[in-house]
């Protein structure tokens, strides 16, 4: 009876290399469908995709193999033999490392295993918890209560608004886990980010529309001032005098339109991608003043900077930083009467609601709006740059429409005198892509008042730099 019992033990265990068998089956599997997702989702090419695969076959091809030598009789002790990873380690590596966001959901739709890439793209905690309480997205929920009955995997795309418009493609497949019980499936969740993509395709369409639509009148002018040169005034040194300054005023501006169109496509790209340096707004404001100072100064107006001590330092791409507070200058300059002021203030250490208001109210009647608005914190601390003019003022109606693109005030689209329409829009999209905050306040005839905000230096947030009020003028240098 005891033989027979050892001859049943014998044939109920699997072969010793049957468990690597089914490692190796299951890592393979696991990898092979991560770049095949990928694949589809456009992150690799084809080339990469084919040699990871065989890569990764012939990797489980020797594992396998060491699999059938450790099934023979050894005569060194097990002590000194090499030790090898199990597969379910290999697999469990292998998702850490890859930068593309993978989930594992199980029973009740709770997240099993999800990779540092998956716990950073949704803001995940410990593992453990709900998926729909971290993504509510019903489709891509509905795709993995399927894969957990052992449905055909799905491929779902969702967009987001708030707090940065972004598109994603979810992939979701089945996995069936030799596992004992009734729930044998999960269901394997992987994302991946199509905004970069999405933002080409209309940025491509915007450009091609804003371009063609405000490139036609100058274009119109200049055939129309052609003509008259080629004919009725080709003996008129006076007229070509004039219809050639004319001329390069249509070709000037036309130059500016096309540099803004392609600075707003270059920040709509990367809107959702937030920046990793440091600026310093004060001395950003500083160089700004320096460079507008002589398109100020023969209409007589007077640029003020007033500026603390120190450094403000932002987290922030410094060029992009700057042409924020240089289109708002210009802006201030553009609508300012002859021997007027544009004042320039910048900030420090202060907190969200002082960084929405100003100090004062330009009058009782004054029009406010905010335009863009920083993620919701209570402790961070942002640097802010006030814009100050006394010029014409703008209407509370006009204040929904001032970011966007081509709008000119009255309703004007192109004047020679006038900028493109475009400045305001861009400086929305790089306060935007700051995690800052953008406000304007005017009123008719009694100037207006634009506050941008960004977000401090981490190591700067416990210095309150708004304590030292900036009380000085500081004239270009």
């Amino acid at each position: 009876m005891a033989s027979t019992r050892d001859k049943a033990s014998h044939w109920s265990k699997p072969p010793p290399d049957r468990p690597r068998r089914r490692d190796v089956a299951a890592t393979c599997g696991l990898g092979v469908l991560i770049l095949a997702v990928l694949l589809a989702a456009g992150t690799i090419d084809f080339a990469p995709f084919f040699g990871a695969s065989l890569a990764l076959a012939a990797l489980a091809f020797v594992y396998y193999l060491t699999a059938i030598t450790s099934a023979q009789p050894q005569v060194e002790p097990a002590a000194v033999r090499p030790m090898r990873p199990a597969g379910a380690e290999v697999a469990e590596l292998m998702l850490e490392r890859i930068s593309v966001p993978v989930l594992l959901i199980g029973v009740g739709g709770r997240i099993e295993r999800a990779n540092p890439a998956a716990r950073a793209f949704l803001g995940l905690g410990a593992e453990g918890g709900l998926l729909s309480a971290s993504l509510r997205q019903p489709r891509v929920l509905e795709a993995v209560s399927a894969a957990l009955r052992g449905e055909k995997g799905q491929s779902v795309e969702y967009s987001t608004l708030a707090p940065i418009e972004s598109h994603v493609r979810a992939f979701v497949e089945p996995i069936r886990l030799d596992l004992p019980g009734p729930m044998p499936w999960r269901a394997m969740l992987v994302l991946a980010d199509d905004t970069s993509s999405k933002r080409a395709e209309r940025m491509r369409a915007d450009f091609l529309a804003n371009a063609s639509h405000e490139l036609r009148t100058p274009l119109a002018s200049l055939s129309g001032f052609i003509e008259t040169l080629r004919g009725p005034a080709r003996e008129d040194p006076d007229a070509q005098e004039r219809f050639l300054s004319i001329m390069y005023d249509q070709t000037e501006r036309m130059r500016r339109l096309i540099d803004d169109l392609l600075s707003l496509s270059r920040v709509e790209m990367n809107e959702h991608l937030a920046p990793s340096g440091e600026a310093d707004l004060a001395e950003l404001a500083r160089e700004v003043v320096n460079a507008l100072s002589p398109v100020a100064e023969p209409r007589g107006i007077s640029l003020e900077l007033r500026r603390p001590d120190g450094p403000v330092l932002v987290q922030g791409e410094r060029d992009q930083l700057y042409e924020v507070i240089e289109n708002l200058v210009e802006n201030a300059l553009k609508y300012s009467e002859d021997a007027g002021r544009v004042c320039i203030s910048v900030h420090g250490g202060l907190t969200r609601d002082a960084s929405e208001h100003a100090e004062t109210r330009i009058s009782d009647e004054s029009g406010r709006l905010t335009i863009a608005a920083p993620p919701l914190s209570t402790d961070s601390r942002y640097g802010v740059v006030r814009v100050q003019d006394r010029g014409k003022g703008i209407d509370r109606r006009y204040l929904p429409r001032l970011s966007e693109r081509f709008f000119r005030v009255g309703g004007q689209k192109s004047s020679p005198t006038s900028g493109t329409g475009l400045g305001l829009a861009i400086v929305k999209h790089i306060v935007t892509r700051h995690r800052g905050g953008f406000t304007v306040e005017s009123a008719p005839e009694k100037g207006s008042v634009f506050s941008v905000f960004f977000p401090m230096r981490q190591a700067a947030q416990t210095g309150d730099t708004a304590s030292r009020e900036p009380g000085r003028g500081e004239a270009a240098e």
